[in-house]
């Protein structure tokens, strides 16, 4: 598939320089015409019996399989969930942390993360969002390192496996601005997380959690999908896999757009976007202060000269969507394989045109 093919699958591009998959992709029209005859079926046929319940396993496992794929490990370390915050959660109810134990972060983090991790009790130690500040403050009483792959503040990208190989302790990797953006070699990280409806443009809620040893961490938050079997009592056994830690039901409308949408996505994906995020900082650079260290991810975070929310809301007047960073003075683009270069002048036009004093528009 070319370029254009690819690009054309995205309907909203027609008319909308969309560049916001860090807070949800655009939907490709095979995904909404997969999520829209499913949904046509359970109106026809109705959503039971054996057939059914079949179907939606099937697609589980399609779906695993295609998330397993993207993160190049087996499925059997795969584990379906709602989103990143489900699968922080997840792990973090497993750990069994308590007052005595300490997990450090950093200070540029998601409340998906921050806010599971404020209610496992154990003491957070907050960091600036570097490699050195993280593993200098481990102490004896520090149980896990759980931050972001590519910060979705900043969009700087950490060494995820510098933080395992020099700690020595279980990281938790928080991927909702890496998986589908950037390659993604998980190694020996231990738990990495899957925002399904970002730059893998899947319907919402959707994810995925991968966990390198499933026998390590309880299972604290079962679903149905979790057990292998069962007493009346309640009690269980887990399945063998991180199958095990799976979120809920999905309908099989949601499930069979997931699938869709992970088919969607060309082979050279990567170098696009990474060019794309380039161009984007290049364009910018005259007209606000770009914050996203070059080479880091698909994100450009830049702050403008103006009110942050002003320049999103003119921005979107003119048809660019971007989103504004609460409390941090800062614009994000986000920069996916599918931008092209006039998605970028519109956006360099409107932030050069609303910058104090008369627009200067850019040079052809």
């Amino acid at each position: 598939m070319n370029y254009d093919d690819a690009r054309r699958q995205f309907p909203v591009l027609e008319h909308i320089a969309y560049l916001n998959a860090g807070t949800n992709g655009p939907i490709a029209q095979s995904t909404h015409d997969a999520i829209v005859e499913a949904t046509e079926r359970d109106v026809r046929d109705g959503r039971s019996g054996k057939a059914y319940i079949e179907r939606m396993l099937e697609l589980r496992d399609d779906a695993r399989r295609r998330f397993a794929d993207l993160l190049g490990v087996d499925p059997a370390h795969i584990a379906i969930v709602e989103s990143t915050t489900r699968g922080c959660a997840t792990v973090l109810a497993g750990l069994g942390l308590t007052s005595e134990n300490e997990v450090i972060t950093t200070d540029q983090e998601h409340f998906g993360l921050t806010g599971p991790l404020f209610a496992t009790g154990a003491r957070i130690v907050m960091v600036d969002a570097d490699e050195d500040a993280l593993l200098a403050a481990i102490t004896p009483r520090t149980r896990l390192i759980a931050t972001s792959h590519v910060l979705w503040t900043s969009g700087r990208r950490l060494d995820i496996h510098r933080l395992k190989r020099e700690s020595g302790l279980p990281v938790l990797i928080d991927g909702a601005q890496s998986a589908g953006a950037i390659p993604v070699d998980v190694g020996e990280i231990d738990y990495y997380t899957v925002s399904a409806q970002k730059w893998l443009c899947a319907p919402d809620p959707s994810g995925a959690l991968y966990v390198r040893d499933p026998e390590s961490t309880r299972v604290k938050t079962p679903s149905y999908f979790a057990q292998e079997s069962y007493e009346l009592t309640g009690e269980f056994v887990p399945k063998a896999s991180a199958a095990r830690f799976d979120g809920g039901w999905v309908g099989v409308p949601a499930l069979s757009g997931v699938v869709a949408a992970l088919a969607t996505h060309p082979p050279w994906r990567y170098e696009r976007s990474a060019e794309m995020a380039a161009r984007c900082a290049e364009l910018l650079a005259p007209h606000a202060e770009v914050v996203t260290p070059p080479g880091h991810s698909n994100l450009v975070s830049f702050r403008p000269a103006g009110e942050p929310d002003a320049l999103v809301a003119s921005l979107h007047e003119r048809g660019v969507v971007v989103r504004e960073l609460p409390g941090r003075g800062l614009v994000r683009a986000s920069c996916g394989w599918w931008t092209n270069e006039d998605d970028l002048r519109r956006l360099a036009e409107g932030v050069a045109t609303a910058g104090p004093g008369p627009g200067r528009g850019l040079a052809p």
